[in-house]
């Protein structure tokens, strides 16, 4: 559970606060450390166009002239980042912030996110246009498939609810990871599950008819797809590192919405198996899921939403407990609270 700081230390930091106001930032182009600090980020998934940024922020050396030395590893499977992280062999980790609640509901309640890297849901219901699949509504007496996670059963679950369908009349398969394959091969009318900005995109370059609908159009609260998690108490000791890889990577994604078409040159070198083409289109897709709300940091994350998603999870019997805690703070973006000063206590 995120520690509460003692009413003196509280008072300090308060102190600080309103003495001080926003954190002075590091110059950019500021000389690098004469050591740089080891930094390990582990990936949600294989370098991809959601990771467009963090790679163009390390071909551009923002990494380096922040102090830092950033290795990136890819999980060997997408429930492995945070339990990395957990297990102290990386800094920060990419998650999902349904998939962090959950583990905070678990037990790890040391793990925190400190900013988002996607600021939508991406997850949607995609089906392809010879199934007439317009709306919600068309669910009706067709075969979904999923990924097999609960909170997607939940989310099938809302929508249809919403909707005014009967749950019993739409048969939901778990087909795992082959979410497309799947509905391809006709084994199931429509997927929820795929990303609109990735597969979606994907199947509108081969020339598929698709329907796409977004979960958050469709009554599920809106959330934060990817964020990067930390451990509070390497936030507690050492937050400043945080601090400047999260200024390194707002910088490469500005670079990347100047000019993606040069910034994924960096992510096509890490991954040439990838097919330019697509992920410039899939980059395309999501510099508006990328991009903070007027006025906020790169990575800024709204608490009263990550409430209304967490709230949502326990009506659904995906949570045991209403709340989790301080699930996340906004405290090492940029102009945001103050160096190596931790979490922000809850309450």
């Amino acid at each position: 559970m995120i520690r509460r700081l003692t009413h003196a230390a509280l008072a300090l930091v308060l102190c600080l606060i309103t003495a001080c106001g926003e954190k002075e930032e590091p110059r950019a182009g500021a000389p690098p450390a004469a050591k740089l600090e080891p930094f390990t980020l582990v990936l949600d998934y294989f370098p991809n166009a959601d990771h467009a940024g963090i790679y163009a922020a390390q071909a551009a050396g923002e990494y380096r002239r922040a102090g830092l030395e950033l290795k990136i590893q890819t999980p060997p499977d997408p429930a492995a980042p945070l339990k990395l992280l957990q297990a102290g062999r990386a800094d920060v980790a990419i998650s999902y912030e349904p998939e962090l609640l959950l583990a905070r509901d678990g037990g790890a309640r040391d793990l925190i996110s400190v900013a988002a890297l996607v600021q939508k849901p991406l997850t949607s219901i995609i089906a392809l246009g010879e199934k007439k699949i317009r709306s919600p509504k068309d669910l009706a007496g067709t075969r979904v498939g999923t990924a097999g996670l609960p909170y997607q059963s939940a989310y099938l679950r809302t929508i249809l609810a919403k909707a005014g369908v009967e749950v019993e009349s739409v048969k939901e398969t778990n087909v795992g990871f082959n979410l497309v394959p799947a509905m391809l091969s006709k084994r199931v009318d429509a997927t929820l599950g795929a990303f609109w900005n990735y597969e979606g995109v994907e199947l509108r370059l081969q020339r598929k008819r698709v329907r796409i609908i977004r979960v958050d159009e469709a009554g599920v609260p809106t959330y934060d797809e990817l964020v990067f998690a930390a451990r509070e108490d390497d936030l507690a000791r050492g937050g400043g590192k945080v601090r400047r890889f999260m200024r390194a990577v707002a910088q490469g994604h500005e670079a990347l919405a100047r000019d993606p078409d040069e910034a994924i040159d960096a992510l096509l070198q890490a991954n040439p198996d990838l097919d330019r083409r697509t992920q410039l289109a899939s980059v395309r897709a999501t510099l508006p899921a990328f991009a903070p709300p007027d006025g906020r940091p790169f990575g800024w994350q709204e608490p009263a939403e990550w409430a209304a998603y967490q709230r949502w999870m326990f009506d659904n019997r995906l949570l045991r407990a209403p709340g989790t805690g301080q699930a996340l703070t906004n405290e090492f973006l940029e102009g945001q609270g103050l160096e190596g000063a931790g979490v922000r206590p809850e309450g």
